[in-house]
C-alpha cells in the first residue's frame, strides 16, 4: 500500500497591509475505502481559529477570518496519507441495460447535478468531431474511456494558456491547457452522452517521471459506471484512476474545489504562490518547506473608475452628509 507524504503551501503577499480577510480551504484529504489518512495539519499565519464542515457535497471545508491588518498570509498543509488499490469494474452487463441504467438517474437528486449540461454554442461542432466515438453502441465505461483518450490525444498539455475562467468554447478551440482545462472538457463530453461526471480536486503522487500534474495541485474526473459506482478518470495522463491520486474534493466543477479562496479589504495588488511537495513514503522534517513555487500569479491594482459628473462635482457639504449616513 503506497504511503505519501503531502506539503502544500499558499502564500499570499500584499503590497500594502490588508484587513478583514475571510478565507475558505478545501485542502482536507477526503478518506474513503481506498484512502486512509494518518495525520493531517493545517497551519496558518497569524493563527486564526479554523472552522470545519462539510458541505453539500460531502467535502472537509474550513474556513477562517484575520480582522488585523497584514501583508502576508502564509497557509500550510502537511498530510501522511496511505492509499489502496481500486478493483475495477468487471463491466458485465449489457450495453443496453447499463445505458437503460444511467437514464433512469436522470431524475435522482443525487445525480442530477453531475448531469447538467451548460448550454454552448459548440455543441453541434463537438458531435461533429468526435463522429464515431458518440454512440450507445459500446458500454459506457468503454465509451468514457474513448472520450478520455480523445482529450489526451487531440489537446496539448500548456501551461499559461488558460485560466480558471477561461470558458469551455476557448479551450475547445484553442487545443491546450492544464489538467482543470481538460477535467472541464471531459466533464462537458461525458455529459453530453448523459453519463454523470463530477470534477476532482487532489494531487497526482507519481512513482515515475512523465507524469503530468505532478508537483502541483490537479484536478481529474469521476464518471458514475452502472452497477459499479464513481469511477477515476485522469484525461491528463490518459489513466483511470488508482493508488496514486488522492483526493481533496469533489464537485460539479473548479468553483466547488477551489483548494483555497477568500476576500478582503485592501489594495488589490497581491500575489500568489503556491508550492506542493510529496515524499512517497519518506518523512518530511518539520520545518522543510518547497522553496521553489510551482505556481505564481501576480494580480496587479484595479484601475480607478473614471470620474463621472455627479462625483467630479459634489460640494464639500454633500461629502459631508453622504459620510455621515
Amino acid at each position: 500500500m503506497p504511503s505519501y507524504k503531502i506539503q502544500h503551501r499558499t502564500r499570499y503577499t500584499y503590497a500594502a497591509p490588508v484587513i478583514d480577510c475571510a478565507n475558505q480551504l478545501m485542502i482536507y484529504p477526503l478518506p474513503d475505502a481506498r484512502l486512509t489518512v494518518k495525520s493531517h495539519l493545517v497551519t496558518i499565519s497569524q493563527h486564526p481559529e479554523v472552522t470545519v464542515f462539510t458541505d453539500y457535497f460531502g467535502n472537509q471545508v474550513g474556513v477562517f477570518s484575520l480582522i488585523q491588518p497584514h501583508t502576508e498570509l502564509v497557509i500550510d498543509s502537511l498530510a501522511d496519507v496511505e492509499t489502496h488499490a481500486i478493483q475495477f469494474p468487471m463491466d458485465e452487463e449489457s450495453a443496453a441495460a447499463q445505458w437503460e441504467n444511467l437514464a433512469s438517474l436522470r431524475h435522482d437528486v443525487a445525480f442530477m447535478d453531475f448531469l447538467k449540461l451548460p448550454q454552448s454554442e459548440i455543441e453541434a461542432e463537438i458531435r461533429a468531431a468526435l463522429g464515431g466515438i458518440l454512440t450507445y453502441g459500446d458500454k459506457p465505461l468503454k465509451q468514457a474511456l474513448q472520450l478520455s483518450e480523445y482529450v489526451y490525444e487531440h489537446f496539448q498539455y500548456q501551461q499559461g494558456v488558460t485560466s480558471i475562467e477561461t470558458p469551455l468554447e476557448e479551450i475547445w478551440r484553442g487545443r491546450a491547457g492544464v489538467c482543470q482545462d481538460f477535467t472541464h472538457l471531459l466533464i462537458y463530453l461525458l455529459r453530453l452522452v448523459g453519463m454523470p461526471a463530477r470534477y476532482v480536486s487532489g494531487y497526482v503522487c507519481p512513482r515515475e517521471e512523465g507524469v503530468r500534474g505532478a508537483g502541483a495541485t490537479h484536478a481529474w474526473v469521476e464518471v458514475y459506471v452502472p452497477f459499479y459506482g464513481w469511477l477515476g478518470l485522469d484525461p491528463t495522463n490518459n489513466c483511470i484512476v488508482n493508488d496514486g491520486h488522492v483526493r481533496m474534493a469533489i464537485g460539479r466543477n473548479f468553483a466547488d474545489c477551489t483548494p483555497v479562496k477568500g476576500t478582503y479589504k485592501g489594495t488589490g495588488a497581491h500575489t500568489l504562490e503556491v508550492s506542493v511537495h510529496i515524499e512517497n513514503g519518506k518523512p518530511i522534517p518539520g520545518n522543510e518547506v518547497p522553496d521553489t513555487p510551482v505556481y505564481v500569479q501576480q494580480s496587479p491594482a484595479a484601475a480607478a473608475p473614471p470620474m463621472n459628473s455627479y462625483r467630479k462635482y459634489i460640494t464639500w457639504e454633500q461629502q459631508q452628509q453622504q459620510q455621515q449616513q
